[in-house]
Protein backbone atom coordinates (compact mmCIF):
# COMPACT_ATOMS: atom_id res chain seq x y z
CA UNK A 1 0.00 0.00 0.00
CA UNK A 2 1.45 3.27 -0.82
CA UNK A 3 0.66 5.37 2.16
CA UNK A 4 0.89 9.02 1.77
CA UNK A 5 0.83 11.70 4.84
CA UNK A 6 0.19 15.23 4.74
CA UNK A 7 2.03 16.97 7.75
CA UNK A 8 4.67 14.57 7.72
CA UNK A 9 7.38 16.66 9.57
CA UNK A 10 5.09 17.22 12.75
CA UNK A 11 6.60 15.00 15.84
CA UNK A 12 3.60 12.46 15.74
CA UNK A 13 2.55 12.57 12.16
CA UNK A 14 6.34 11.66 11.31
CA UNK A 15 6.68 9.28 14.45
CA UNK A 16 3.27 7.66 12.88
CA UNK A 17 5.08 7.25 9.12
CA UNK A 18 8.13 5.40 10.67
CA UNK A 19 5.19 2.79 11.60
CA UNK A 20 3.70 2.83 8.68
CA UNK A 21 6.93 2.16 7.21
CA UNK A 22 7.80 -0.62 9.48
CA UNK A 23 4.93 -2.42 8.34
CA UNK A 24 5.89 -2.84 5.24
CA UNK A 25 4.14 0.19 3.84
CA UNK A 26 5.54 2.08 0.60
CA UNK A 27 5.40 5.94 2.55
CA UNK A 28 5.75 9.49 0.96
CA UNK A 29 4.79 12.66 3.23
CA UNK A 30 5.10 16.29 2.57
CA UNK A 31 4.83 19.43 4.32
CA UNK A 32 5.11 22.96 4.24
CA UNK A 33 8.74 22.83 6.46
CA UNK A 34 10.86 19.48 5.72
CA UNK A 35 13.25 20.02 8.68
CA UNK A 36 15.56 18.17 11.50
CA UNK A 37 15.78 16.32 13.61
CA UNK A 38 12.38 14.74 12.33
CA UNK A 39 13.49 14.62 8.47
CA UNK A 40 16.73 12.59 9.84
CA UNK A 41 14.54 10.18 11.32
CA UNK A 42 12.52 9.48 8.04
CA UNK A 43 15.48 9.84 6.37
CA UNK A 44 17.26 7.25 7.65
CA UNK A 45 13.91 5.12 7.71
CA UNK A 46 13.78 5.57 3.51
CA UNK A 47 10.58 7.85 3.55
CA UNK A 48 10.60 10.20 0.48
CA UNK A 49 9.87 13.77 1.75
CA UNK A 50 8.58 16.56 -0.48
CA UNK A 51 8.84 20.01 0.71
CA UNK A 52 5.24 22.03 0.00
CA UNK A 53 1.90 21.63 -0.16
CA UNK A 54 1.02 20.46 -4.30
CA UNK A 55 -1.90 18.79 -5.74
CA UNK A 56 0.71 16.89 -7.76
CA UNK A 57 2.25 15.47 -4.69
CA UNK A 58 -0.43 12.89 -5.32
CA UNK A 59 0.51 11.91 -8.43
CA UNK A 60 1.12 8.46 -8.37
CA UNK A 61 -2.37 8.36 -6.57
CA UNK A 62 -1.55 7.02 -3.43
CA UNK A 63 -4.02 4.52 -1.98
CA UNK A 64 -4.22 6.55 1.29
CA UNK A 65 -3.67 10.03 2.76
CA UNK A 66 -3.47 10.51 6.25
CA UNK A 67 -4.23 14.28 7.39
CA UNK A 68 -2.26 15.80 10.15
CA UNK A 69 -4.47 18.37 12.51
CA UNK A 70 -2.40 21.18 10.99
CA UNK A 71 -3.81 20.98 7.57
CA UNK A 72 -7.24 22.72 6.76
CA UNK A 73 -9.20 23.35 3.83
CA UNK A 74 -7.94 25.69 1.44
CA UNK A 75 -4.75 24.12 1.66
CA UNK A 76 -3.79 23.26 -2.38
CA UNK A 77 -2.97 19.75 -1.68
CA UNK A 78 -5.84 18.66 0.62
CA UNK A 79 -7.86 20.35 -1.93
CA UNK A 80 -6.82 17.87 -4.73
CA UNK A 81 -6.82 15.19 -1.92
CA UNK A 82 -10.71 15.78 -1.75
CA UNK A 83 -11.44 16.29 -5.38
CA UNK A 84 -9.52 13.24 -6.61
CA UNK A 85 -11.91 11.21 -4.55
CA UNK A 86 -8.83 9.64 -3.19
CA UNK A 87 -9.40 7.61 0.46
CA UNK A 88 -8.19 9.40 3.63
CA UNK A 89 -7.98 9.59 7.27
CA UNK A 90 -6.70 11.05 10.05
CA UNK A 91 -3.62 10.15 11.93
CA UNK A 92 -5.09 9.01 15.11
CA UNK A 93 -7.73 7.31 13.29
CA UNK A 94 -4.97 5.30 11.14
CA UNK A 95 -3.21 4.75 14.28
CA UNK A 96 -6.12 2.94 15.97
CA UNK A 97 -6.73 0.74 13.01
CA UNK A 98 -3.42 -0.40 11.64
CA UNK A 99 -1.18 -0.53 15.12
CA UNK A 100 -3.15 -0.59 18.12
CA UNK A 101 -5.80 -3.42 17.13
CA UNK A 102 -5.28 -6.66 19.14
CA UNK A 103 -2.81 -5.47 21.94
CA UNK A 104 -2.42 -4.05 25.37
CA UNK A 105 -2.72 0.29 25.24
CA UNK A 106 -1.57 2.12 27.51
CA UNK A 107 -2.14 6.10 27.21
CA UNK A 108 -0.63 9.20 29.08
CA UNK A 109 -2.62 12.08 29.08
CA UNK A 110 -2.74 15.48 31.24
CA UNK A 111 -1.66 19.23 30.07
CA UNK A 112 2.16 18.71 31.59
CA UNK A 113 4.98 15.61 31.70
CA UNK A 114 3.10 13.51 28.49
CA UNK A 115 6.34 13.16 27.08
CA UNK A 116 8.45 12.34 30.23
CA UNK A 117 5.55 9.77 31.58
CA UNK A 118 5.48 8.21 28.00
CA UNK A 119 9.16 7.89 27.97
CA UNK A 120 9.70 6.63 31.48
CA UNK A 121 6.70 3.57 30.70
CA UNK A 122 8.34 2.35 27.53
CA UNK A 123 11.74 2.12 29.10
CA UNK A 124 10.12 -0.02 31.99
CA UNK A 125 8.35 -2.46 29.83
CA UNK A 126 11.79 -2.56 27.83
CA UNK A 127 13.82 -3.14 30.80
CA UNK A 128 11.15 -6.07 31.72
CA UNK A 129 11.61 -7.80 28.23
CA UNK A 130 8.14 -6.65 26.74
CA UNK A 131 9.53 -5.02 23.43
CA UNK A 132 6.91 -2.39 23.82
CA UNK A 133 5.99 -0.32 20.89
CA UNK A 134 5.48 3.39 21.74
CA UNK A 135 4.30 6.77 20.07
CA UNK A 136 5.65 9.80 21.81
CA UNK A 137 5.98 13.23 21.27
CA UNK A 138 9.58 13.95 21.70
CA UNK A 139 12.42 11.85 21.53
CA UNK A 140 12.96 9.24 24.25
CA UNK A 141 16.75 8.90 24.51
CA UNK A 142 16.75 5.42 25.82
CA UNK A 143 15.63 4.29 22.23
CA UNK A 144 16.53 7.42 19.99
CA UNK A 145 13.67 7.51 17.72
CA UNK A 146 10.45 8.52 18.52
CA UNK A 147 8.12 5.75 17.32
CA UNK A 148 8.43 2.12 16.72
CA UNK A 149 6.06 -1.04 16.29
CA UNK A 150 7.94 -3.43 19.11
CA UNK A 151 7.31 -6.75 18.99
CA UNK A 152 4.26 -8.53 18.25
CA UNK A 153 1.14 -8.25 20.19
CA UNK A 154 3.74 -6.22 22.66
CA UNK A 155 2.02 -3.49 24.83
CA UNK A 156 1.88 -0.15 23.04
CA UNK A 157 2.33 3.09 24.67
CA UNK A 158 0.93 6.46 23.01
CA UNK A 159 1.29 9.77 24.25
CA UNK A 160 -2.18 10.48 24.53
CA UNK A 161 -2.56 14.40 23.23
CA UNK A 162 -5.93 16.51 24.00
CA UNK A 163 -5.54 18.70 20.94
CA UNK A 164 -8.23 18.00 17.79
CA UNK A 165 -7.87 15.13 15.69
CA UNK A 166 -8.30 16.68 11.98
CA UNK A 167 -9.71 19.30 9.96
CA UNK A 168 -12.79 17.05 9.38
CA UNK A 169 -12.58 15.79 13.17
CA UNK A 170 -12.86 18.30 15.69
CA UNK A 171 -12.42 15.39 18.51
CA UNK A 172 -9.72 15.47 20.61
CA UNK A 173 -7.06 12.76 19.73
CA UNK A 174 -7.27 10.65 22.14
CA UNK A 175 -10.75 9.65 22.02
CA UNK A 176 -9.30 7.13 19.27
CA UNK A 177 -6.62 5.05 21.36
CA UNK A 178 -9.67 3.15 23.28
CA UNK A 179 -6.37 2.27 25.77
CA UNK A 180 -6.61 -0.69 28.97
CA UNK A 181 -4.47 1.63 30.95
CA UNK A 182 -5.05 4.94 31.08
CA UNK A 183 -3.02 7.54 32.88
CA UNK A 184 -4.42 11.11 34.01
CA UNK A 185 -1.36 13.23 35.17
CA UNK A 186 -2.97 16.68 35.35
CA UNK A 187 -5.30 19.24 34.08
CA UNK A 188 -5.21 22.88 33.39
CA UNK A 189 -6.49 25.46 30.77
CA UNK A 190 -3.91 25.50 27.92
CA UNK A 191 -4.50 25.40 24.06
CA UNK A 192 -6.59 28.11 23.65
CA UNK A 193 -6.29 28.63 20.16
CA UNK A 194 -8.59 24.93 20.45
CA UNK A 195 -10.53 25.52 23.58
CA UNK A 196 -12.80 28.38 24.96
CA UNK A 197 -12.01 27.69 28.44
CA UNK A 198 -11.21 24.63 30.85
CA UNK A 199 -14.53 23.27 31.18
CA UNK A 200 -14.71 22.83 27.35
CA UNK A 201 -11.03 20.57 27.71
CA UNK A 202 -12.64 18.71 30.94
CA UNK A 203 -15.66 17.50 28.46
CA UNK A 204 -12.69 16.04 26.34
CA UNK A 205 -10.68 14.43 29.25
CA UNK A 206 -14.52 12.61 30.12
CA UNK A 207 -14.92 11.45 26.32
CA UNK A 208 -11.74 9.77 26.82
CA UNK A 209 -12.56 8.61 30.56
CA UNK A 210 -15.67 6.82 28.41
CA UNK A 211 -13.24 5.00 26.48
CA UNK A 212 -11.35 3.13 29.22
CA UNK A 213 -13.38 -0.52 29.54
CA UNK A 214 -14.25 -1.50 32.76
CA UNK A 215 -11.76 -4.40 33.05
CA UNK A 216 -9.11 -1.68 32.17
CA UNK A 217 -7.28 0.71 34.77
CA UNK A 218 -7.09 4.57 35.12
CA UNK A 219 -4.10 5.92 36.97
CA UNK A 220 -5.08 9.53 38.16
CA UNK A 221 -2.91 12.17 39.80
CA UNK A 222 -4.80 12.78 43.40
CA UNK A 223 -5.19 16.07 44.62
CA UNK A 224 -5.92 17.78 40.63
CA UNK A 225 -8.95 19.51 41.02
CA UNK A 226 -10.01 19.16 37.39
CA UNK A 227 -9.34 16.10 36.77
CA UNK A 228 -11.70 15.08 39.94
CA UNK A 229 -14.50 17.14 38.18
CA UNK A 230 -14.06 15.00 34.83
CA UNK A 231 -14.58 11.64 37.22
CA UNK A 232 -17.50 13.34 38.55
CA UNK A 233 -19.16 13.25 35.02
CA UNK A 234 -18.92 9.40 35.29
CA UNK A 235 -16.57 6.33 35.38
CA UNK A 236 -16.63 3.31 34.84
CA UNK A 237 -13.07 2.16 35.24
CA UNK A 238 -11.50 1.27 38.31
CA UNK A 239 -9.57 4.43 39.60
CA UNK A 240 -5.94 4.16 41.18
CA UNK A 241 -4.69 7.62 42.70
CA UNK A 242 -1.12 8.54 42.72
CA UNK A 243 0.71 11.33 44.73
CA UNK A 244 1.44 12.87 48.37
CA UNK A 245 -1.79 12.89 49.45
CA UNK A 246 -2.91 10.25 52.23
CA UNK A 247 -5.79 8.66 49.93
CA UNK A 248 -3.02 7.73 47.03
CA UNK A 249 -3.23 4.07 46.00
CA UNK A 250 0.57 4.81 45.26
CA UNK A 251 1.95 6.59 47.73
CA UNK A 252 5.12 9.30 46.92
CA UNK A 253 7.41 10.07 49.20
CA UNK A 254 10.08 12.80 48.37
CA UNK A 255 13.51 13.12 49.92
CA UNK A 256 13.97 16.32 51.73
CA UNK A 257 17.95 16.26 51.12
CA UNK A 258 18.14 14.79 47.70
CA UNK A 259 16.70 15.88 44.89
CA UNK A 260 17.01 12.75 42.78
CA UNK A 261 15.72 10.08 44.98
CA UNK A 262 11.91 9.34 46.01
CA UNK A 263 10.26 6.12 47.45
CA UNK A 264 7.26 4.82 46.19
CA UNK A 265 4.72 3.12 48.56
CA UNK A 266 2.47 0.54 47.92
CA UNK A 267 0.56 -2.25 49.00
CA UNK A 268 2.53 -2.11 52.18
CA UNK A 269 5.94 -2.44 50.16
CA UNK A 270 8.00 0.81 49.97
CA UNK A 271 10.26 1.21 46.58
CA UNK A 272 13.35 3.52 47.13
CA UNK A 273 14.40 4.82 43.83
CA UNK A 274 17.93 7.24 42.88
CA UNK A 275 18.22 8.23 39.75
CA UNK A 276 19.26 11.38 37.20
CA UNK A 277 16.15 13.44 37.25
CA UNK A 278 15.25 16.17 39.84
CA UNK A 279 12.34 17.49 40.66
CA UNK A 280 9.01 16.85 42.64
CA UNK A 281 6.69 16.75 39.16
CA UNK A 282 9.40 14.16 37.66
CA UNK A 283 9.16 11.68 40.83
CA UNK A 284 5.26 12.18 40.33
CA UNK A 285 5.47 11.32 36.28
CA UNK A 286 8.01 8.28 37.31
CA UNK A 287 5.16 6.79 39.82
CA UNK A 288 2.45 6.82 37.50
CA UNK A 289 4.66 5.23 35.11
CA UNK A 290 5.33 2.65 37.54
CA UNK A 291 1.78 2.14 38.82
CA UNK A 292 0.55 1.94 34.78
CA UNK A 293 3.50 -0.59 34.28
CA UNK A 294 2.10 -2.95 37.20
CA UNK A 295 -1.04 -3.66 35.01
CA UNK A 296 0.78 -4.65 32.32
CA UNK A 297 2.75 -7.16 34.12
CA UNK A 298 5.65 -5.18 35.63
CA UNK A 299 6.20 -5.62 39.38
CA UNK A 300 6.72 -2.22 40.86
CA UNK A 301 10.20 -3.34 42.53
CA UNK A 302 11.46 -4.14 38.91
CA UNK A 303 9.85 -0.92 37.95
CA UNK A 304 11.64 1.07 39.87
CA UNK A 305 14.93 -0.20 39.36
CA UNK A 306 14.64 0.18 35.93
CA UNK A 307 14.11 4.11 36.36
CA UNK A 308 18.26 4.55 37.75
CA UNK A 309 19.00 3.80 33.78
CA UNK A 310 16.57 6.25 32.69
CA UNK A 311 17.18 8.81 29.98
CA UNK A 312 15.41 11.94 30.37
CA UNK A 313 13.70 12.72 26.53
CA UNK A 314 15.05 15.31 24.60
CA UNK A 315 14.52 19.01 25.20
CA UNK A 316 13.55 18.12 29.17
CA UNK A 317 15.76 19.51 31.38
CA UNK A 318 18.84 18.19 29.06
CA UNK A 319 21.84 20.15 29.26
CA UNK A 320 23.37 20.57 25.66
CA UNK A 321 26.98 21.70 26.87
CA UNK A 322 29.06 23.53 29.29
CA UNK A 323 31.82 26.48 29.20
CA UNK A 324 33.91 27.70 31.93
CA UNK A 325 31.01 25.85 34.50
CA UNK A 326 28.29 27.21 33.10
CA UNK A 327 25.59 24.91 31.81
CA UNK A 328 23.31 25.49 28.88
CA UNK A 329 20.11 23.51 29.50
CA UNK A 330 17.06 22.98 26.84
CA UNK A 331 13.73 22.32 28.09
CA UNK A 332 10.03 22.34 26.60
CA UNK A 333 8.39 24.54 28.96
CA UNK A 334 5.76 26.34 27.00
CA UNK A 335 3.19 27.05 30.16
CA UNK A 336 3.40 29.21 33.31
CA UNK A 337 3.49 25.35 35.53
CA UNK A 338 5.73 23.98 33.51
CA UNK A 339 7.72 27.09 33.54
CA UNK A 340 7.49 26.91 37.23
CA UNK A 341 7.94 23.12 37.56
CA UNK A 342 11.50 22.97 35.54
CA UNK A 343 12.64 25.45 37.55
CA UNK A 344 11.65 24.02 40.57
CA UNK A 345 13.19 20.66 40.16
CA UNK A 346 16.76 22.43 39.01
CA UNK A 347 16.31 24.85 42.30
CA UNK A 348 16.06 21.88 44.11
CA UNK A 349 19.30 20.15 42.55
CA UNK A 350 21.09 22.50 44.95
CA UNK A 351 23.63 22.93 42.10
CA UNK A 352 25.16 25.94 44.09
CA UNK A 353 25.05 28.49 41.53
CA UNK A 354 22.46 30.63 39.98
CA UNK A 355 19.13 30.16 37.77
CA UNK A 356 18.99 31.98 34.89
CA UNK A 357 15.75 31.94 32.57
CA UNK A 358 15.55 32.36 28.49
CA UNK A 359 12.02 31.94 27.88
CA UNK A 360 10.50 32.41 24.53
CA UNK A 361 6.43 32.48 25.01
CA UNK A 362 5.77 30.62 21.71
CA UNK A 363 2.80 28.90 22.02
CA UNK A 364 -0.85 29.68 20.67
CA UNK A 365 -1.79 29.82 24.56
CA UNK A 366 0.87 32.10 25.66
CA UNK A 367 0.93 34.30 21.83
CA UNK A 368 -2.43 34.49 22.68
CA UNK A 369 -1.76 36.38 26.31
CA UNK A 370 -3.79 34.26 27.49
CA UNK A 371 -1.79 32.95 30.96
CA UNK A 372 -0.02 36.45 30.88
CA UNK A 373 -1.09 37.33 34.73
CA UNK A 374 1.04 34.10 36.11
CA UNK A 375 4.48 34.43 34.10
CA UNK A 376 6.01 36.48 36.73
CA UNK A 377 5.18 34.16 39.81
CA UNK A 378 6.50 30.91 37.59
CA UNK A 379 9.97 32.38 37.31
CA UNK A 380 9.98 33.00 41.02
CA UNK A 381 13.32 30.89 41.49
CA UNK A 382 15.28 32.11 38.66
CA UNK A 383 17.84 34.50 39.57
CA UNK A 384 17.30 36.88 36.35
CA UNK A 385 15.25 35.76 33.55
CA UNK A 386 15.15 37.57 29.88
CA UNK A 387 11.89 37.10 27.78
CA UNK A 388 12.46 37.06 24.13
CA UNK A 389 9.43 39.30 22.42
CA UNK A 390 9.23 37.64 19.29
CA UNK A 391 7.47 39.24 15.98
CA UNK A 392 3.71 39.01 15.94
CA UNK A 393 3.06 38.73 19.86
CA UNK A 394 0.15 41.02 20.50
CA UNK A 395 0.49 42.06 23.87
CA UNK A 396 3.15 43.65 26.03
CA UNK A 397 5.59 41.66 28.38
CA UNK A 398 6.18 45.27 30.08
CA UNK A 399 3.56 43.60 32.84
CA UNK A 400 5.09 40.66 33.28
CA UNK A 401 8.92 42.21 34.06
CA UNK A 402 6.84 44.20 36.35
CA UNK A 403 6.20 41.60 38.42
CA UNK A 404 9.80 39.91 38.84
CA UNK A 405 12.80 42.26 39.84
CA UNK A 406 15.64 40.32 37.48
CA UNK A 407 13.36 40.39 34.37
CA UNK A 408 14.16 41.80 30.85
CA UNK A 409 12.97 42.06 27.74
CA UNK A 410 14.74 41.48 23.58
CA UNK A 411 13.19 41.64 20.73
CA UNK A 412 16.23 40.92 19.59
CA UNK A 413 17.79 37.20 19.47
CA UNK A 414 21.36 38.06 19.04
CA UNK A 415 20.96 41.38 21.48
CA UNK A 416 19.60 38.90 24.26
CA UNK A 417 22.50 36.32 23.63
CA UNK A 418 25.52 39.00 24.44
CA UNK A 419 22.72 40.16 27.23
CA UNK A 420 22.70 36.54 28.96
CA UNK A 421 26.87 35.52 28.34
CA UNK A 422 27.56 38.98 29.73
CA UNK A 423 25.67 38.59 33.02
CA UNK A 424 26.83 34.56 33.10
CA UNK A 425 29.40 33.25 35.35
CA UNK A 426 30.99 30.11 36.37
CA UNK A 427 28.77 27.92 38.54
CA UNK A 428 25.64 29.44 36.73
CA UNK A 429 22.75 27.16 34.58
CA UNK A 430 21.48 28.81 31.89
CA UNK A 431 17.72 27.24 31.18
CA UNK A 432 16.14 28.18 27.90
CA UNK A 433 12.67 27.31 27.64
CA UNK A 434 10.60 26.71 24.51
CA UNK A 435 8.24 24.49 22.71
CA UNK A 436 10.36 25.54 19.48
CA UNK A 437 13.76 25.85 17.73
CA UNK A 438 13.95 29.37 19.28
CA UNK A 439 16.64 30.26 16.33
CA UNK A 440 19.47 28.18 17.53
CA UNK A 441 19.74 29.55 20.49
CA UNK A 442 21.55 26.79 22.99
CA UNK A 443 24.18 26.44 19.68
CA UNK A 444 24.67 30.26 20.01
CA UNK A 445 25.24 30.87 23.54
CA UNK A 446 27.59 27.97 24.05
CA UNK A 447 29.65 29.55 21.13
CA UNK A 448 29.32 32.86 22.57
CA UNK A 449 30.52 31.67 26.20
CA UNK A 450 33.32 30.33 24.49
CA UNK A 451 34.52 33.40 22.70
CA UNK A 452 33.71 35.64 26.36
CA UNK A 453 35.81 32.88 28.08
CA UNK A 454 38.73 32.06 25.99
CA UNK A 455 41.69 32.41 27.20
Amino acid sequence: MHVHVLGICGTFMGSLARLAKALGHRVTGSDANVYPPMSHQLEDAGIQLIEGYRADNLIPRPDLVVVGNALSRGNPEVEALLNARIPYVSGPQWLAQYVLGGRPVVAVAGTHGKTTTASLLAWILESAGLEPGFLIGGVPRNFGVSSRLGGAGAPFVIEADEYDTAFFDKRSKFVHYHPDVAVLNNLEFDHADIFEDLAAIERQFHHFVRTVPGDGRLIVAAGEPALERVLARGCWTPVERIGTLPESVWRLALDADDSRAFALEHAGERYPVSWAMSGSHNAANAAAAVAAASHVGVAPADACRALADFLAPKRRQELRGSVAGIQVIDDFAHHPTAIALTLEGLARDHHGGRLLAVIEPRSNTMRQGTMKSRLAASVALAEAVWWYQPPGLDWSLSEVVAGHAGSHVATDLDALIGEVVAAARPGDRIVVMSNGGFGGIHAKLLAALEVQHAE
